[in-house]
């Protein structure tokens, strides 16, 4: 926890004891207390919130199923370029998917030419002083 080990810990709360000291203790261990207390509560606040919302446990869910360091890449576009059809084409399938494309195409209407005005010799750009 924040790198500190067992003995470190002690001297910090030794200081920190004789920082406080014994007449304002018991008031700021009842502070921690009821930050603790403040955050076990929020925390199951949100679990039931995710459960409500979600409709799943947090407990019931298998984390390691979503572990992004499972994931090779390589292994997953080997798996998706030799991985075989389900549905094999038939013979008149490239044809027809010639005459749909053909079809859609008429189907368009076409967007009209660009029209680029360009400026006369000479004249000065437009420049908006309030630009930023």
């Amino acid at each position: 926890m924040f790198g500190i080990n067992g003995p470190e810990f002690i001297v910090l709360l030794i200081i920190g004891v004789l920082v406080i000291g014994p007449s304002r203790l018991p008031e700021y261990t009842q502070k921690l207390a009821n930050l603790v207390k403040e955050v076990r509560r929020m925390a199951s606040g949100a679990r039931e919130q995710i459960k409500e919302e979600v409709g799943i446990d947090i407990d019931e869910v298998d984390w390691k199923k979503y572990d992004p360091r499972q994931y090779d890449p390589r292994r997953i576009i080997k798996d998706a370029l030799f991985e075989e059809d389900s549905k094999p084409l038939s013979a008149g399938a490239p044809a027809a998917a010639a005459a749909v494309a053909a079809a859609t195409a008429e189907a368009k209407p076409q967007a009209p030419a660009r029209v680029i005005e360009r400026l006369a010799e000479g004249e000065a750009a437009p420049f908006d002083t309030e630009a930023t």
